[in-house]
């Protein structure tokens, strides 16, 4: 069984739990941990879930709202933690020891009944990397962070049961909004944040039959609005808007079965 939770997606913070296996047996990597420590505790709480429950941690880049307290975290609960050298070199080289793991894309993290392996994205920091995380029967993609589809992103989500995909922003409201050009630039540029028709083309090209859940990720309060997403992701993949899962800043997403 594989299942996952949006503990929270967006500039404010961002934290996916995955989870395989059953009972005694289930295993959980926490990716990103992009909050404060007592706001991540209640959020897992929300979940059924405390910070002894968690098998690992994976960051996928080392800006703060993905790293938040992670390191503490992997210290004070013995958590193993896996980034990219990168990634590890910019957050300060914290000391670590043996929890740590460096990886790289094309890498396993083996967490028995839960792989995830991690792959390369465009986007502008150190060495960032996203998951395709599988129980042996079914997969789930997270990808948010990155500012186009590089065809090697794409190889790494195809087949995918369920995704979970940044849609960061509208370009209209982008273009209107108070962000200084600069800003504007970053965040609609190749290396910033995906927009939602770049997110739909995405879709486009990994719908399949097997494709059942889709959760849209990393959405900007101000600059873009759900009912946006829906409907540019649901002609996307021909689905009726109400099956979009979107996980929101402050309440993320219900517990979703992959398969």
């Amino acid at each position: 069984m594989l299942r996952f939770r949006s503990l929270g997606s967006g500039s404010a913070g961002n934290g996916t739990v995955v989870e395989a296996g059953i009972g005694a047996a289930a295993r959980r990597l926490l990716i990103d941990c992009g909050f404060g420590p007592r706001q991540l505790a209640q959020r897992l709480a929300r979940a059924g879930l405390a910070c002894d429950d968690l098998d690992g941690i994976f960051i996928t880049h080392e800006h703060s709202d993905h790293v938040g307290c992670a390191v503490a975290l992997a210290q004070q609960h013995a958590i193993a933690i896996w980034m990219s050298p990168g990634t590890y070199s910019a957050i300060g080289s914290p000391p670590l020891g043996a929890l740590l793991h460096l990886v790289q894309d094309g890498a396993t993290i083996d967490l028995g009944p839960l792989e995830a392996r991690p792959f390369t994205v465009p986007h502008d920091a150190r060495e960032p990397l996203q998951l395709r995380c599988s129980d042996g029967q079914h997969h789930l993609g997270v990808a948010t962070d990155f500012g186009h589809a590089s065809a090697h992103l794409l190889a790494q989500l195809a087949g995918c049961h369920a995704l979970l995909l940044e849609a960061n922003h509208d370009p209209e409201l982008l273009a209107q909004s108070a962000y200084p050009p600069f800003l504007k630039r970053r965040v609609g540029g190749d290396w910033g944040h995906l927009s939602n028709e770049a997110a739909g083309a995405i879709l486009t090209t990994l719908a399949h039959p097997g494709l059942a859940r889709v959760v849209a990720a990393h959405l900007s309060e101000r600059n873009n609005r759900p009912e946006l997403v829906r409907e540019r992701f649901a002609c996307s993949l021909g689905w009726e808007q109400d099956a979009i899962v979107i996980a929101h800043q402050h309440s993320g997403t219900e517990w979703i079965p992959v398969g």
